[in-house]
This record gives C-alpha cells, sequence and structure tokens, in this order.
C-alpha cells in the first residue's frame, strides 16, 4: 500500500492535547484499580427531558428531511435573538447578526479563515485553548499569546502586545470564562480589548463557551456584546454544549458585527455543512427553558466545585476559589513540571488530567482538572490524590 505524505498545513499542526491523552492513558495498567478521567469538557449529564422530547417529535416531520438552509429556521434565528435580550439585553437582527452552525467548534475555526489574510496575526492570550492556534495555521496567519499570570487574575495586559504584532493582527480572540485557567472577564476587562481593537482597527471574537458557569451560581458571566461598542467591534461564539447539556447535539451559534457574520456564513456555504431541522427545533426549546431550569442544570458544578477545593485546601494545595468554567487550574508541587506531573498522577493514581502547558507555554506549572466526572469517581480521585500527600 503507498504512504502518501500530508500536506505541509497538516505537518504544521500540533498534535492536538486530547488525542495525546488518549494515547497516554492506553499504556496505564488499570487491572487494580480503574482510570479516573479529570482531562475531559464534556458535560456528562442527561440533556432535558424537553429537548429530547422536541428532537423526537421534529425527527418524525417531513420537513427536516430535506436539506435545511445555511442560515437555519427564521424561527431559531429569532429564538436567538429573545435569548441574548432577555440574558444580556442585546438587541441582535436575526437576519444580519447570526449565524448557526453544527458545533461552536466550526466558528472557532471558520472566524479566523473568513478573517485572516496570510501573514497577519491572530492574536488571543498564553495559556489558552489550544484550537485557536491551529485556526491561525490554518488560516495561513501567525498567532501571538499575551502572556497571563495570577498575579493579573490571569486577564490580559495588552500593552505587552508588541506594536509590530498589532499592526499586523486580523483579529483579537479572546475567552472567559477562561479556558483553561477559569478566570471571569471584567467589565474592565472587555473594554479594554474594544479599544485595543478600535485602535488597531480589527475585529474581536469572544468564545463564550462557559456562559452560564461563573465562579458561583450567583454570578453571571459577562457577554461582550453586552458593553458598550461590543457588538460593533466584536462577535460572540455561543454553545448549546455547556448551558444546556447538548454537548453531542452540535449545535452552536455567532452573533454580533454585520460584515463578520456576513464574510463567515459566505466560508460556512463553502466549507460546512447545515444543521439537522430537528437539531434546529430542539435548540429553540432549549433556548427558551425557563431561567431557573438552567441555573438547575449548572448548579451541580458550583457544588462539585465547591466540594473539590474544600478537599484540596485540606491537602494544603495552593488554588485559588474564584474560578468558572467547569474546570479547576491548579498549580503542580515544587519540582515538577506540568507533563512530569501529569505522568506522577497517572502512574501513581490512575488519575488523567490535563497539563498545562499544552495549552500553551504560559501554562507550564500547572494542570487544569475537570469537575464534569460523577461524583462518586471524583470522591475516589480526592482520596487518591490525597494519599500521594504532595504538599505535606
Amino acid at each position: 500500500m503507498p504512504d502518501f505524505s500530508a500536506s505541509q498545513l497538516v505537518n504544521q499542526l500540533e498534535e492536538n492535547l486530547f488525542s495525546a491523552l488518549e494515547k497516554m492513558a492506553a499504556q496505564i495498567d488499570t487491572s487494580q484499580r480503574p482510570l479516573i478521567d479529570l482531562s475531559s469538557g464534556s458535560p456528562r449529564q442527561p440533556t432535558p427531558p424537553a429537548v429530547v422530547a422536541t428532537l423526537q417529535a421534529a425527527a418524525a416531520q417531513t420537513v427536516n428531511h430535506d436539506y435545511p438552509s445555511f442560515w437555519g429556521k427564521p424561527a431559531l434565528r429569532q429564538a436567538i435573538a429573545d435569548f441574548y435580550q432577555r440574558q444580556y439585553g442585546v438587541a441582535l437582527d436575526p437576519e444580519s447578526e447570526i449565524a448557526v452552525f453544527q458545533g461552536a467548534h466550526i466558528a472557532v475555526g471558520g472566524l479566523p479563515r473568513a478573517l485572516l489574510n496570510p501573514g497577519q496575526f491572530l492574536i488571543s492570550t498564553d495559556p489558552c485553548y489550544p484550537i485557536y492556534r491551529s485556526a491561525a495555521t490554518q488560516a495561513q496567519a501567525r498567532f501571538y499569546g499575551i502572556p497571563l499570570d495570577a498575579a493579573r487574575q490571569f486577564l490580559p495586559d495588552f500593552s505587552r502586545v508588541p506594536d509590530e504584532v498589532a499592526q499586523a493582527a486580523g483579529l483579537l480572540m479572546l475567552n472567559y470564562p477562561h479556558n483553561p485557567t477559569g478566570a471571569i472577564a471584567t467589565p474592565q476587562l472587555f473594554d479594554e480589548a474594544l479599544a485595543f481593537a478600535q485602535r488597531w482597527h480589527i475585529p474581536l471574537v469572544h468564545d463564550f463557551a462557559y456562559a452560564a458557569i461563573g465562579s458561583h451560581a450567583e454570578e453571571k458571566p459577562l457577554s461582550l456584546l453586552s458593553r458598550p461598542e461590543g457588538k460593533a467591534w466584536g462577535v460572540e461564539i455561543y454553545t448549546l454544549s455547556k448551558t444546556f447539556l447538548m454537548a453531542g447535539w452540535r449545535f452552536g451559534f455567532a452573533a454580533g458585527n454585520a460584515s463578520v457574520i456576513a464574510a463567515f456564513k459566505k466560508l460556512h456555504t463553502h466549507s460546512f455543512s447545515t444543521v439537522f431541522g430537528a437539531v434546529q427545533d430542539a435548540a429553540i426549546t432549549a433556548l427558551e427553558l425557563p431561567a431557573e431550569e438552567v441555573t438547575a442544570l449548572v448548579a451541580v458544578y458550583h457544588r462539585r466545585r465547591r466540594r473539590v477545593l474544600d478537599a484540596l485546601h485540606k491537602m494544603h494545595w495552593p488554588v485559588e476559589d474564584h474560578q468558572g468554567t467547569f474546570f479547576l487550574w491548579l498549580p503542580v508541587p515544587a519540582g515538577y513540571s506540568a507533563q512530569r506531573f501529569t505522568e506522577y498522577l497517572l502512574t501513581q493514581a490512575q488519575v488523567l488530567v490535563a497539563p498545562g502547558h499544552g495549552f500553551g507555554a504560559g501554562g507550564e506549572g500547572y494542570v487544569r482538572v475537570s469537575l464534569t466526572a460523577e461524583d462518586d469517581k471524583l470522591t475516589e480521585a480526592l482520596k487518591r490524590l490525597a494519599a500521594l500527600k504532595l504538599f505535606v
């Protein structure tokens, strides 16, 4: 069988962090006790029954058996507009300021391709969700990560962007609540980001993946579009995966600046497929769920976070309490790199975490732990970690 070479573009892509972790985990002997995966970003909870019921009914409707429109059903785009008005006080034009697609990953990779020219910079943070770096590569662009540190609560300082990078930039991409650090956006952060975007005349894309998961139940994460000039200069990517426990359903949307949305929609018609009509109908049901029901869906993460933080404090693990998303960002013990500590936990405790350096050089010295594992598995993982006496 002939052996064909991958393209130069594919060879430039780094190995996916989570496929690398999967390979590591496969080499571990789990005959004595099972592996506990604390690296995953899947919610691992059942989708609301009303959403499932809508899908089941809609799947039988012949209108949903034909090719759907690239633009999404008008009723769906109106439901998105109503949702943003209700949640964030933001008015959206369903025709020109909303795009729908099969999962937010499409927009994370597609918006850079729709906006960047070869050789321009995609500016984000370091650390960041790794796909931002590969999105820049696929757009034939360069990547610049603004270094984040704990002293600034992992919020970027835009004055650290060199002028030569800013002058050659074509896109600023942020993500708050932040994966992997759990940092929460402040009004000042978004105002500074918008001022930076206006100074250098570049669009701002905000990946709002963890829109419903602040550091506690009463904390409502901030939408970029709710800030003055937010919609004029920015686009927000929203996924139903986390807020509505619909990870496997693959539905997301982007909202904001009409010219950016138009560019993405044109790319979408050439590069991606459409969303099954029954999934669109189910998405409408999800977006129209009562606010108290949505709050209840994510309450489990707040409960787990508190329990895990309490356990880590008892181990004398120096961890910051004010973290959003359904992850925790933990410093590794002295004398360990992120990779070495990840391997240590895997071999000695059969617990899999995500090493911080996989999110960028700025993540060295940290690991990311997921709160999506079932309660009994979290309890067992904490027991195993405590037995290692890492900070005694």
